[in-house]
């Protein structure tokens, strides 16, 4: 088979031909981990929000939630700011400590500077009596790239029912 519009191309206009094929097939591959590399990220950041909730580490409220933040969990009558997480936070860390989890990422999709992740979770708490509370949920959290890595801006979910 012959194609007419290529043979009659010169051999600088086949170069340049490959030359921006070669670069689109580079750049589409660079574009691609670039995206492994973000999703890798945004799983790192809950992985550690969580990990400082489960230690009581409380400064992660600060250093991982934005000031716009606005995270509505399945047992909140409305959205909660980045203040009022804070707030609730404090008392349920009264209430009872994570003892385990475990996070079980469903999809992350990257977007420029935005991410969201879904996920499910499987948590053991034990409250001020010592007795143990396994629950199960699923979240949906969404983070945006800034200076300092990913933060989160909003997010939702919680026990299922």
């Amino acid at each position: 088979m012959h194609f007419s519009g290529v043979s009659a191309m010169n051999f600088s206009d086949r170069l340049k031909l490959s030359a921006i094929a070669f670069f689109l097939m580079v750049s589409a591959s660079a574009n691609a981990q670039d995206s492994a590399d973000d999703a890798a990220e945004v799983i790192l950041t809950i992985e550690e929000q969580w990990q400082a909730d489960a230690n009581g580490d409380n400064d992660w409220l600060d250093e991982q939630l934005l000031e716009k933040f606005s995270g509505w969990p399945k047992n909140a009558p409305a959205p909660r700011s980045q203040s009022s997480t804070r707030k609730w936070d404090r008392f349920d860390d009264d209430q009872s400590e994570t003892v385990e989890y475990e996070l079980y990422f469903q999809n992350i999709v990257v977007h420029g500077d935005v991410a969201v992740a879904h996920y499910f979770y499987t948590s053991a708490s034990q409250d001020k009596d010592d007795q143990v509370e396994v629950s199960n949920g699923r979240y949906t959290d969404v983070l945006v790239r800034t200076d300092d890595g990913w933060k989160f801006i909003a997010w939702h979910g919680g026990d299922d029912d």
